[in-house]
Parts: structure tokens; sequence; C-alpha cells
């Protein structure tokens, strides 16, 4: 539940940051900021994948390109859900979307601690 929480907190403010970078994000009242930011980690969870799922032979071609355009369409579909939430166009969508992701990972990683990117298994002798 914590780290749901602090999951949760990390996107609100990394939306709230980007509304002082990108001029083409918009909030109404904080409201519709905790809003989007509960609704974009429910689409980053459920819709984003079976996006990826579909688009695989996309995503391989662009050599996984295509990935940083499901972020930008994810984060389009969480405002045109969200009533106070708007962003002026895709190329806004693009690079917000890249700069939540990363500030996101920055500020979970201050406030749970061990978040880890990537894990290797193997215990080979490279290790």
């Amino acid at each position: 539940m914590i780290y749901f929480l602090a999951q949760w907190a990390a996107t609100a403010i990394a939306l709230w940051a980007s509304t002082y970078i990108f001029n083409g994000i918009r909030f109404e009242s904080a409201s519709a900021l905790a809003i989007s930011a509960l609704l974009l980690g429910f689409a980053n969870a459920i819709v984003k994948p079976l996006l990826i799922l579909l688009t695989l032979p996309l995503t391989v071609l662009s050599l996984g390109f295509f990935l940083l355009i499901i972020n930008a369409l994810v984060l389009m579909l969480v405002s045109s859900m969200v009533k106070g939430f708007a962003i002026s166009g895709f190329g806004t969508a693009f690079f917000a979307s890249i700069f939540i992701s990363i500030i996101s990972i920055f500020i979970n990683t201050i406030l749970v601690g061990d978040i880890t990117i990537w894990k290797s298994t193997n215990n080979g002798p490279w290790v």
C-alpha cells in the first residue's frame, strides 16, 4: 500500500512539474491533478501493456522507438478522460511523457528507496 501511495505521489509531482516545463499542459484544479495521476497509473498498468502487445511488430521494427509514442498516447488518453486536464497536442504529450517518466523514476527512488529498473538473474562469470 505504501508503494502504491509513493508511486501515486511521484506521478502527481511529475505531472505538476510538467505544467511548469511545458506550456501545453494545464490543470484546472488540484483534484484534476490527483485524479489524472491516479488514472495515469491505472492506464500504465492496464492499457499500456495491451497497446504494447498489439503493436509489438511495429515496436520491433522501430527498435523500441514506438514505445515512446505509446507513452504519449496513454498520456493523451488520460487527458481526454479527466475534465480539467488539457494537453495542447501530440508533440507536447510526447516530450512530456518522457519528462514525466524520468521525474517519476527519480522521485520513486527517493521516496521508496530501492527501485530496480532491471535486475540480472544470470549468475554467470561476468556478474
